[in-house]
């Protein structure tokens, strides 16, 4: 079949970065994506995740029908069981016995009617969002200075700024597409510096000029600092500061004197790197501070923020071209979520709930029969009242809590025990699934149609190209079908999204008149066909002439009662002592190619060829202590739970801190899911958990042998005591280890065994049984089907070189031999672990083009592609080059000095 593709516009589903994205549908159904050249967030750019969205479409996991109980069911009766279960518990126990929990994931329209149904017509505000654990601390730091969670700046700032402080935030992984646009503006502008504040060293620090490697929640004690010493250099704005703010010289004195060495013993800095970041701070005016995660995720994470904006009120650097503070959100509606008023503490449209004006506003324009007074549980607390029973219903809605909450395994326990849990899933491989009293199966990106909000507060559609497949519908839909069996149809009878936002937009601008700093009423009487023709804008738009300069704050206008920001008096406390029973500091975070709970990166072998396996990173020093090797299996606990993963031993790690992905789920690992660790601890102010602060102890797991395998087919079961899964081109790679008596030729023959095929006469094998050590093969015809190698310590087997051989046919004995052999032969050269998913280069391709002359990161690229497509891959291999060449220096040295 040939044809003209049928090209979409739409908007990336991952991270908060917001790119557009082409989706292009040829006549045989097939899709393909490239970033959309005209989108003002990317300009053509995607990351790896985003170049390989159209590798994650496949409907084999997909929730395509309801289900009650496990088993099929109509929507109709779906949705009656909900509706009738909710009114019952509302009925006897009151409306706070229900609950909703939602995600960043879902778009503003979903959002929108969530919330509209649970705080007016439910009366209650127990609805909260996964986006609660990635920048809730960033909204309360924002409403406690700006009085609105206001994003003051533009992405343009990062371009115009001549210096960039991130402060926790790896954005060359996390943000990839920002940190390009980083890169470029730096190599137009090699004046332009770069600093990164983060405990550890990852691929973001390659590009930076200077890197702090702070203690962990240090953060406030460094910028208490750096305000005193701004104070003592005068660098002060001070007609700002007496013109548009409040509360300067309390915030002064609790900074206390810029005392150097202080603030460096207390950081854990180097006294001159200190002085050195505090003069070019000082030295700046064009001075960004871009933040994200590693300041959020902590029990003082509204503190530290607060501590950031303080700098720039005082500085008068804020809403300036080049100048301000920066939140950067990790999903791609987390924005969006806090403007319908996702979180349980906050009304729609950027409303108050603790505002009796706001209340009255929202209720009247709704005409809601029941408007929520009080602020609702938050996320962490709303999952403990699940658990003591306060909380008899609850509705998690595109997001995976017993995964990605702290004390995972706690929440798991609550949803065991809550008598009715609904889940709405477009995946049945999801953890949270198997606690669902009703599944509703929802539409994914690519069918549903809606609005996201970016980082920069860019509007931006989401558009459907693909049929619902099944009986998927959109989730505002879900909602408005159980509002009307609640006996609310008149508040909910919506034909479509574009109603739906049109709403929302009139509601933003009843009463405002500038008052409040969300207002999209240019778009109150948006029509359908308009609603499919919107371009990406920038909020306020009160009106269609709002066209221009959408910053904040650089001559004022804060949204406090007197128009002033404040200064908020923080002080830097010490982290809390380590008990000898768990004596290093756990790290959570993302890695380069996977999302949140995997339940999308983890369809494509491409995503998951980088890291395929979860692992914790400790330094040299503390490896060596407890005797622990690299690719040694290590068990990670804390007083919540534990999880076995593989040993990175690496000096980008601090001494006593180790850090562990967050995405691993029990679908892919048997012991990686890392938040079954985490503390249950959170900001008092922002209700945001400490995610980068739990104290563990660690000790290398024991096991009596270790294994991998190369498959053709998913195995069935995985009866080890450890293992993690991952889809490689062809098949499936698996790690695993154990103990027992079984012999390794029957444990590889289990693996191999596929339908009623001879396994054990059509079996190759090589063994020394004295040490529990074999490599074993199945072919049918040329085509491998398995191979398994077994050892007594981790298999030092090439792992991209094995995967390879599931695609490559093996005609003759010799071909045959030099698989079991566990090597590459030389012809075929082993890639090393991979670099470039989006070409597959692997570090010792780059290591062969280095020894050849391509010495520079536009060199590889011009031989190997490895960096030309999506750039994720980057700053890792400018990381490698450095080694490699730093190495050659080294041999250099010594072959002169013999």
């Amino acid at each position: 079949m040939t044809g003209t593709p049928e090209t979409t516009c739409t908007t990336c589903p991952y991270c908060g970065v917001g790119c557009g994205v082409l989706a292009m549908q040829e006549p045989d159904g097939s899709v393909s994506v490239k970033g959309d050249p005209d989108h003002p967030a990317n300009f053509g750019r995607l990351c790896s995740k985003g170049s390989a969205l159209a590798e994650t479409l496949s409907l084999d996991d997909r929730l395509l029908v309801p289900q009650v109980d496990g088993k099929q069911a109509s929507w109709d009766q779906a949705l009656d069981l909900v509706a009738e279960r909710f009114r019952a518990s509302i009925a006897e126990h009151g409306p706070d016995s229900v609950a909703f929990y939602v995600s960043g994931q879902i778009l503003t329209e979903d959002y929108y009617v969530a919330n509209k149904l649970m705080k007016g017509f439910i009366g209650s505000a127990n609805i909260d969002t996964n986006s609660r654990l990635c920048m809730a601390s960033s909204v309360a730091g924002h409403r406690r200075a700006f009085g609105s969670d206001t994003v003051p700046g533009t992405y343009e700032d990062l371009e115009q700024a001549d210096l960039i402080v991130l402060v926790g935030s790896n954005l060359a992984w996390c943000h990839p597409v920002l940190f390009q646009r980083i890169e470029a503006a730096k190599r137009a502008r090699p004046q332009m510096r770069l600093v990164v504040i983060d405990p550890r060293r990852t691929a973001t620090c390659e590009q930076a000029d200077l890197h702090l490697k702070l203690k962990p929640d240090t953060d406030v004690a460094l910028f208490n600092g750096l305000l005193a010493f701004l104070n003592e250099c005068s660098a002060i704005d001070e007609r700002y500061v007496g013109l548009h703010t409040s509360g300067f010289e309390e915030a002064l004195e609790k900074a206390g004197a810029c005392d150097i060495k202080t603030i460096a013993a207390a950081t854990g800095l180097a006294p001159q790197d200190v002085a050195l970041f505090y003069s070019m701070v000082a030295r700046t005016p064009k001075t960004i501070t871009v933040y994200s995660q590693g300041v959020n995720q902590s029990v003082v994470g509204t503190d530290k923020v607060n501590a950031i904006l303080n700098t720039h009120l005082a500085t008068g650097r804020i809403g300036k071209p080049g100048a301000g503070p920066f939140s950067v959100t990790g999903q791609p509606n987390a924005m969006g979520g806090r403007e319908v008023g996702g979180l349980a503490n906050m009304l729609a449209a950027h409303m108050e709930l603790g505002n009796a004006d706001h209340r009255q506003l929202v209720q009247t324009f709704w005409q809601s029969p029941a408007m929520a007074e009080k602020p609702g549980l938050k996320a962490v607390e709303m999952f403990r009242a699940v658990r003591d029973g306060r909380i008899k219903a609850i509705w998690i809605m595109g997001t995976n809590p017993v995964d990605s909450l702290p004390d995972a395994d706690g929440v798991a326990e609550a949803l065991r025990i809550c008598p009715f849990v609904v889940v709405s899933e477009v995946s049945t491989a999801v953890d949270t699934l198997a606690y669902a009293d009703v599944a509703l199966p929802a539409a994914a990106w690519g069918e549903k149609d809606g609005m996201v909000t970016n980082s920069e507060r860019r509007m931006s559609r989401q558009k459907s190209f693909l049929p619902l497949p099944g009986e998927t519908r959109p989730d505002w839909w879900a909602l408005a079908e159980v509002a009307k069996r609640m006996g609310h149809a008149s508040g909910f009878d919506y034909a479509g999204p574009s109603e739906i936002f049109a709403e929302f937009a009139q509601l933003s601008a009843t009463g405002n008149n500038g008052t409040r700093d969300f207002d999209i009423g240019a778009y109150s009487l948006v029509s359908e066909a308009a609603y499919n023709r919107m371009l990406p804008f920038q909020w306020p738009r009160a009106s269609a002439l709002d066209e221009g300069d959408s910053r904040f704050f650089a001559d004022g206008g804060f949204f406090t009662p007197d128009g002033r920001a404040r200064f908020i008096a923080v002080t830097s406390r010490a982290a809390p002592r380590l008990e000898r029973r768990y004596p290093f500091v756990l790290n959570t975070g993302r890695i380069r190619d996977q999302w949140h709970t995997m339940t999308r990166t983890a369809k494509t072998s491409r995503l998951m060829s980088h890291i395929g396996e979860p692992y914790a990173e400790l330094h040299p020093d503390d490896a060596e202590a407890l005797g622990i090797q690299p690719a040694d299996l290590v068990q990670v606990e804390s007083p919540y739970g534990k999880v076995i993963v593989r040993a990175l031993v690496s000096d980008r790690a601090q001494p006593g801190n180790v850090f562990v992905p967050m995405h691993w789920t029990d679908q892919f690992a048997a012991k990686g899911r890392v938040d079954a660790v985490v503390a249950p601890e959170v900001d008092p102010i922002s209700g945001q958990p400490g995610s980068k602060f739990t104290p563990v102890a660690l000790k290398k797991a024991a096991f009596s042998w270790h294994g991998f395998a190369i498959l053709k087919h998913k195995p069935i079961t995985l009866d080890f005591s450890y293992w993690a899964l991952a889809p490689a081109p062809g098949g499936w790679r698996l790690e695993f280890a154990g103990e027992g008596e079984q012999s390794p030729r029957d444990l590889a023959q289990g693996l191999l065994q596929i339908g009623d095929v001879d396994v054990e006469n059509g079996l190759m094998a090589v063994e020394d049984r004295d040490v529990y050590a074999g490599r074993y093969a199945l072919w049918q015809g040329s085509a491998l089907q398995g191979a398994v190698f077994l050892a007594p310590a981790p298999v030092a087997v090439s792992r991209q070189w094995a995967v390879g051989l599931l695609q490559q046919p093996a005609d003759t004995a010799k071909d045959r031999l030099g698989i079991l052999a566990g090597r590459p032969a030389a012809d075929r050269p082993d890639p090393g672990a991979i670099v470039c998913s989006c070409f597959q280069v692997g570090a010792n391709d780059i290591a062969r083009a280095v020894s050849t002359g391509a010495g520079t990161l536009d060199a590889i690229g011009a031989t190997l592609k490895a960096g030309t497509n999506c750039g994720s891959c980057r700053s890792e291999i400018c990381s490698l080059i450095a080694g490699l060449q730093e190495k050659e220096v080294d041999h250099a040295d010594i072959a002169q000095a013999g």
